[in-house]
C-alpha cells in the first residue's frame, strides 16, 4: 500500500549520509512515495540546522499532508526549541491523518504534545537508524511500522525475561490493583505514555510535562543508550521523588542497550538488581524486556492512546486496537 513519508530532521544532524540514502531507497523500494524536507541534510554546531532551520523543518511536516512524518534520527535538540513549537498546527496535522513517528530525543516533542494537546503521536523507527542500516531492516520493525501505514496495527506483545530479583518480589503478593495472581493480571483503559528515560526526567517540572490527571492510572514505558544501570536507577529515582511513578499502574522497562559494568566494583548491581529495587518501591507492576529502544528489533507504541496491558505468565500485551 503506497503511502507518503515526509523525511525531516528536527535534532542533532545527520551523520551517517550513506544511511541516509539507504533509509529512503528501501522505502522507495516499498513502494512509498518519499518527500525530504529541505533541511533534513542542514548542519549548524551539532545540530540538523539552527533551531529556526529545525522548528521551519517542522512546521512544515505539519503542512505536508503525508501519511507518517518520520525523523532521520534523534540525538539532542528538540528540548531547545519547545517553547516554539506551534503545538495546535502539530496537533491539527495528526487529526488529519499525518503520523507522527520516532524515538530517542524525539521524546521529547511527543510528551510535550500530549502535554499539550493531548495529541497521540508513535513511538517507532528513525529513518537512518532502523532503516538505513547496512544489514537488511529488521523483520519485526519492518512488520510493525507497515502495520502502522497500512493500518493494521493493535497490539504488541514479548515475552517476559527471567529476573530472579524481580521474580521473588513478584512472587511474595499481588499488588492491589492486579487481577488474580501475580503472574496473571490486566489494566485496561490507561493512559500509554513515555519514551526515553533521560528526555523524560530532564521535562519533570516544565510546561511540556504531562499533568497528573493526563497520565494518572497509566502505563509508563522507558528506555535508553550508553547509561550505566546506576545512571538509569537516578532517572527512575529521580521520576519516584517527584511523584511521577506513584499514579502509575505499570512501569514497563524496555532495552537499556550500548554499556558497560565494571568487573569487581558493580558487584551485581545491574539492570536486575535496579528493576527489583523499583518494584520494591512502587505499587505499579515492573515489567521488562520490551522490543523498543536504540536497538534493532522495536515495536510501534502510540504515546498518549488508552490501551489495555495483559499479562498471563510470561506473556505479555499491550493492545490499542485500531487508532486511525
Amino acid at each position: 500500500m503506497k503511502k507518503h513519508i515526509y523525511i525531516y530532521s528536527p535534532s542533532s544532524a545527520v551523520r551517517d549520509k550513506a544511511s541516509f540514502r539507504r533509509g529512503i531507497k528501501r522505502l522507495k523500494a516499498l513502494g512509498h512515495e518519499v518527500e525530504v524536507d529541505e533541511a533534513a541534510l542542514a548542519k549548524y554546531q551539532r545540530f540538523a540546522g539552527d533551531d529556526a532551520t529545525r522548528l521551519a523543518a517542522i512546521t512544515r511536516a505539519a503542512a505536508s499532508g503525508a501519511d507518517v512524518a518520520l525523523i532521520t534520527r534523534g540525538g539532542y535538540g528538540l528540548t531547545r526549541i519547545l517553547p516554539a513549537i506551534d503545538y495546535k498546527a502539530v496537533a491539527k496535522s495528526i487529526a488529519k491523518g499525518t503520523q507522527f513517528v520516532g524515538l530517542s530525543d524525539f521524546t521529547a516533542l511527543q510528551t510535550a504534545l500530549l502535554a499539550k494537546t493531548g495529541a497521540i503521536t508513535w513511538a517507532g523507527p528513525a529513518l537512518g537508524e532502523d532503516f538505513g542500516t547496512l544489514q537488511t531492516p529488521d523483520d519485526i520493525m519492518a512488520a510493525c511500522f507497515d502495520d502502522l501505514i497500512s493500518g493494521q496495527g493493535e497490539g504488541a506483545g514479548w515475552q517476559l525475561p527471567r529476573l530472579p530479583a524481580l521474580d521473588a518480589i513478584h512472587s511474595v503478593a499481588a499488588r492491589p490493583h492486579n487481577q488474580g495472581s501475580t503472574s496473571q493480571f490486566l489494566i485496561k483503559n490507561a493512559p500509554l505514555w513515555g519514551g526515553n528515560l533521560a528526555v523524560l526526567a530532564s521535562l519533570i517540572g516544565t510546561p511540556y510535562f504531562p499533568k497528573p490527571d493526563v497520565i494518572k492510572g497509566g502505563i509508563l514505558f522507558v528506555e535508553d543508550v550508553g547509561e550505566h544501570p546506576y545512571r538509569v536507577e537516578r532517572f527512575l529515582t529521580h521520576l519516584l521523588h517527584a511523584g511521577v511513578l506513584a499514579g502509575q499502574k505499570a512501569i514497563v522497562l524496555g532495552q537499556f542497550s550500548n554499556y558497560k559494568l565494571v568487573p569487581g566494583y558493580d558487584s551485581g548491581f545491574n539492570f536486575g538488581a535496579v528493576a527489583a529495587r523499583l518494584q520494591g518501591q512502587v505499587k505499579a507492576r515492573v515489567l521488562t524486556g520490551l522490543p523498543f529502544g536504540h536497538v534493532a528489533t522495536k515495536v510501534m507504541l502510540p504515546v498518549g492512546a488508552r490501551v489495555t496491558l495483559a499479562v498471563d505468565s510470561r506473556d505479555a500485551l499491550i493492545f490499542w486496537g485500531h487508532q486511525h
